[in-house]
């Protein structure tokens, strides 16, 4: 195994993932709020206040992984990553009440760079949760 493997700490591009991640979802949310009347066939019930705290809940699931990458769980910590980017795909659910084309180019910006970097937070941190399981190096050494 290599030192990475037993390192207590998360690999560098996975937090950069989060950061990343983190910041597409600030936009998306924060725009979605804050136009929230201008997005197209949104429920009457949903709220400014209600996106804001819907963000806040999806963000402490990045919150919870960050405390456990930074104390050595990591596993456990890019299942919680996982997770976390695994909310970006919820942005796309815009598209069920409206196509692309009714969106502006800053809706449609905010949905799919919040779903991208998502997919690709989720994708890496899933790998990393499953080479730490299985006890694999995280890459070979000669």
């Amino acid at each position: 195994m290599t030192a990475q493997a037993h390192s207590p700490n998360l690999p560098g591009h996975m937090w950069a993932l989060v950061a990343l991640y983190a910041i597409a979802s600030l936009i998306h949310f924060g725009h979605n709020a804050e136009y929230i009347a201008s997005y197209p066939n949104m429920p009457t019930w949903l709220t400014r206040e209600k996106i804001y705290d819907a963000w806040l809940g999806i963000t402490g699931v990045g919150l919870i992984g960050a405390v456990l990458g930074s104390v050595g769980w990591r596993a456990t910590a890019a299942l919680f990553f996982a997770t976390y980017g695994a909310f970006g795909l919820d942005g796309l659910g815009h598209y069920s009440l409206a196509l692309c084309t009714e969106h502006t180019m800053a809706m449609n910006f905010s949905i799919w760079f919040e779903a991208v970097s998502g997919v690709t937070l989720m994708t890496a941190a899933g790998w990393f949760a499953w080479r730490q399981a299985v006890g694999a190096p995280l890459r070979h050494t000669s």
